[in-house]
């Protein structure tokens, strides 16, 4: 009689344990299907979209800074700018005291001076040498006149002397005068000869003055370039940075004195890994997160890719051929553009850590495309 009634109590009396049970078992069906419907969203979304997103956090801020050194030595005279001063392209930054090299800026025109004036001195000298030629082709002239007089009078005396009509005492002196005549004749040849060639000699004289005169042209060329150099000027716009130079200091030639950055021309080197690369491409776009911007979104893009592992770089590069080798997933350097508002830009310097993200989606076709290519 009790078994009886007991199997005739209606479903509201159950003990409560059953109905927890059932709810129970309602609740991790529900959170099963939203976590298969979540997962298969997040495999639907990473097929599409997030195994093509390359994401690193070796990254950093870079610009090209210019170098600030002097071409010349000397003493600082002036200083025209502070740290961190914002600078002009072409507005001065430092000068050096410029009297040393416009004492020998003088000295090269004093040089070219002297030049001058041995060159005009060899002219003048080859004009006279002229007159000299003409005065020795005379004197030649005459000898030769007087040789072929004398060379007469002995051809005439011949005879006579032959025949006794003179003596030969006369024939004999007539012939000794002949031949000094000729000898004469030879000597003023000779003279004539010498006197053209001290020509080519003056002539050289003045070749090599205005050889002088052209070296201390370029002396002069070189020491205005050191005069001009003594005052050092800013090659780019940007902001002095690193600055180390004082009035009075005495500085070599190459000394680093200050480096001007260009704040307007920053750009980020990202080092992804080589497993990252095969879908990046030059113009992708690229989201930043800089930590000094306290997540502040920037956008950039990819503007090219090194051609080479920053290891192929380094002062001493890896040489797998030695010793043991384990393989050591490489990294490259890629350049990225930073796409910021001038607000944004004021923050931002080189050396800020940052973490930047390539969107490569619109290469995914190449691979398949590589694939296809290699079966063929």
């Amino acid at each position: 009689m009790s078994e009886q009634q007991h199997d005739d109590q209606p479903a509201s009396d159950l003990p409560d344990t059953k109905r927890g049970n059932g709810r129970a078992r309602w609740i991790v069906i529900a959170l099963a299907l939203v976590a298969a419907v979540v997962g298969g969203w997040w495999y639907v979304d990473y097929q599409n979209n997030g195994k093509f997103l390359q994401e690193t956090d070796d990254a950093t801020v870079q610009a090209d800074m210019v170098t600030i050194a002097p071409r010349v030595s000397g003493y600082v005279a002036d200083v025209l700018v502070g740290e961190n001063q914002d600078v002009a392209a072409g507005q001065p930054l430092v000068r050096i005291d410029p009297r040393d090299a416009r004492a020998q800026a003088a000295q090269a025109e004093a040089q070219i001076a002297v030049a001058g004036a041995q060159a005009d001195t060899a002219r003048a000298q080859v004009t006279e040498q002229y007159a000299a030629i003409d005065q020795a082709r005379a004197q030649l002239a005459a000898a030769r006149s007087k040789a072929a007089y004398d060379a007469g009078e002995v051809a005439r005396y011949r005879p006579l002397a032959a025949s006794g009509a003179e003596t030969r005492q006369t024939l004999a002196q007539l012939e000794v005068t002949a031949r000094q005549s000729a000898d004469n004749v030879r000597a003023a040849e000779a003279a004539v000869t010498a006197q053209q060639r001290r020509v080519a000699s003056l002539q050289s004289q003045v070749a090599q003055g205005r050889a002088q005169g052209q070296a201390a042209r370029a002396q002069l060329a070189a020491a205005s370039v050191d005069v001009g150099a003594t005052q050092l000027t800013a090659p780019i716009k940007g902001r002095i940075g690193d600055k180390t130079v004082t009035i009075g200091q005495y500085v070599q030639a190459g000394t680093r004195l200050m480096s001007v950055v260009p704040l307007d021309r920053l750009y980020i080197t990202a080092n992804f890994k080589e497993t990252q690369l095969a879908l990046m491409r030059p113009g992708q776009p690229v989201e930043i997160d800089v930590d000094a911007l306290d997540g502040v979104p920037v956008r950039g893009r990819v503007e090219s890719l090194a051609p080479g592992t920053g290891a192929q770089f380094s002062l001493l590069p890896p040489q797998n051929a030695t010793g043991n080798f384990t393989k050591i997933t490489q990294r490259v350097p890629v350049r990225i553009s930073i796409e910021a508002t001038p607000e944004a830009r004021r923050l931002l310097v080189p050396g800020l850590s940052v973490s930047v993200t390539v969107d490569t989606r619109g290469a995914r076709g190449e691979l398949k495309q590589l694939r296809e290519q290699a079966e063929r």
